[in-house]
Order: structure tokens, then sequence, then C-alpha cells
């Protein structure tokens, strides 16, 4: 199979472009190939940059994760990775619901939820559901909307645990505790449910235990950091303990 290099990518047809990645065509009907930028964003696109070597760092983590799920029994969408910075991947239809799992509270659960404290942990953890919509705001959704959606949720959130009880594993080896993560779904030619996306800090909060020490996006959303010295960090520790 070819896959476009870094000065082929004009030739090659594109798919989508979204924030931070890429989604191009392949000579396979079955197989798309995503490459990841050297760009990060928050807010919704309010915020931008464009830090060096960020792309294939969060393409390695991804790469790494999804070969320790699937080694669960857990099937996603990575197939392997052409160079550094791109994944070739099973092509699906994505569902338009992302999915939320935490387990210790931050972000917008604290903000928009009465009585809670930020780092308080939940047991179990809390699975939440929104709409894949930047231009709506990605509200939250409950269960019986998201059936109205055509979507049965319950897939969805069973995976997502067995994701979390996965990672949560990991994580604690690595001395990190795997605050929460955004996943999204989608199925096959045969209607088989993969997951997709990514796994990287770019989609999850992840603090050192007992400091809370930040190695994730939130510190370019707070400007507390070197986002990618940080993701480095988690990428040296997966390959030590994945």
């Amino acid at each position: 199979m070819d896959y476009p290099s870094t000065t082929e990518e004009e030739e090659v047809k594109e798919l989508m472009h979204g924030k931070v990645k890429t989604l191009y065509d392949t000579d396979d009907a079955q197989t798309v190939l995503i490459k990841y930028e050297d760009k990060v964003t928050a807010f919704d696109g309010k915020m931008v940059d464009f830090p060096e070597s960020k792309g294939a760092t969060c393409c390695l983590i991804s790469a790494l994760l999804f070969e320790k799920l699937a080694s669960s029994g857990i099937k996603t969408h990575f197939l392997e990775l052409p160079s550094l910075n791109t994944m070739l991947c099973k092509r699906l239809t994505i569902y338009p619901v992302e999915v939320i799992c935490r387990n210790i509270a931050a972000g917008s659960i604290v903000k928009n939820t009465q009585g809670l404290t930020e780092g308080q942990f939940f047991q179990p953890p809390i699975v939440e559901f929104f709409l894949k919509d930047d231009a709506k705001g990605d509200p939250l959704l409950t269960e019986d909307r998201v059936r109205l959606m055509g979507v049965d949720p319950k897939p969805l959130r069973e995976q997502a645990l067995m994701v979390n009880d996965q990672l949560q594993v990991l994580f604690t080896l690595m001395g990190i505790d795997l605050v929460d993560f955004k996943l999204e779904f989608g199925y096959d030619a045969h209607g088989d449910l993969f997951l997709a996306d990514e796994l990287s800090p770019d989609s999850m909060r992840l603090w050192k235990k007992n400091t809370k020490e930040r190695f994730d996006k939130d510190l370019f959303r707070k400007d507390e950091g070197d986002i990618v010295e940080a993701y480095k960090y988690i990428l040296q520790k997966l390959r030590q303990f994945a």
C-alpha cells in the first residue's frame, strides 16, 4: 500500500481537516491515513499554538495506548504507523457523540455541578455524552437524547468503562492519576464498534499522583508550562510500562 509522505500530501485526497489532525484517503477503501499536526488549540479554537514535535508525540502516545487496549480485546481503529506523525487506521463511520469518562472532578463538571470541588474522586466513574458539534458548543446530552439521534448509548458506556479499567491500571503503574478522558467511537462496514480518534494528553487530564502536577492540555489552557515536554514525559513513561 502507498502512504502519503510529508512531501506528497498535496497529491493525496484530503478527506477532513480537523483542529489538530488531517484525514487522508488511501488506495485501500477500508483504510484512512491520519496526520497529527504540530498544533494545539483550546476553547473551540480561540487559543492556538504550533509547538514543534507535538504532533509526533501525540501520535506515538496514541499508538501505544491503542496497542495496549487491543491486547486486552478492545477493538480500535489503529493499524500501524507509516511515520512518526501519521497513523494508518480502519475506515469508520464516526458517531456524532463524544464520550467522557471521569474518575476525578475537574474542568466543566466542577464548574457546572453544585457542590463539587476539583480533585474529588468518583466511585464509580462518571460517563457523560456530548454532541460532537463545535458550532453548538458540544452540549451535554442525556442518554435519552443520544437514543433520539439513533445511537445506542449502552455499548458506548460499556466500552468507555472497559477502556477506563485498562488505562487506570497502566497510568497507576506510571505514578499518574487518570483524571478524565474523551473517547470517540465508530462502526465499520459490518456494523462492528471500534474505538476511534486519539488517546493522548490532548484528550485526557493526567496528574502526577500526590502533587497534581499536570501533564495534559490544561498546561496550554492555563498557560502553566510546556505541553510538549509534559507529553514527552508521558511518552517516556508509556515506553517503560505499556
